[in-house]
């Protein structure tokens, strides 16, 4: 097992991890929904440019994430839940373990139960407000 190093590492881990949330049952419809196979590409390198900005500071990310959940609640009438957000978690978490260990890994973890719990208040906030 390796740490996370360089951009080419975050790459691997947001390729794998999305690989998996696109055939996963619950979050791959929904994934799918939104992104054509052809936007895959652009929106990994996209991805991949947000944990890079999150684990490295280097600021290469340009995008509003509580938009494009949003979008996603929209699509879904306004159901997105915190089970959602569970088994993206879960995904995420088993695709680190299974590439890196060390601090970077454990950073994008950390880094990734926050934004859940960030995107999800979000989300129930934006619903009040319906």
């Amino acid at each position: 097992m390796k740490t996370i190093e360089d951009r080419a590492d975050v790459y691997k881990l947001v390729t794998t991890f999305y690989a998996k949330v696109r055939a996963d049952a619950l979050l791959g419809p929904i994934f799918n929904h939104h992104l054509t196979d052809e936007q895959w590409p652009p929106h990994l390198d996209k991805l991949t440019d947000f944990w890079v900005t999150n684990l490295f500071g280097e600021a290469c990310f340009k995008g509003n994430p509580s938009q494009a959940h949003q979008k996603v609640d929209n699509y879904l009438n306004h159901k997105m839940a915190q089970h959602h957000f569970t088994q993206w978690l879960e995904l995420w978490f088993k695709t680190i373990d299974s590439l890196f260990v060390g601090e970077h890994a454990n950073r994008a973890k950390e880094a990734s139960k926050r934004m859940a719990m960030g995107q999800l208040a979000n989300v129930c906030r934006t619903r009040e407000q319906l």
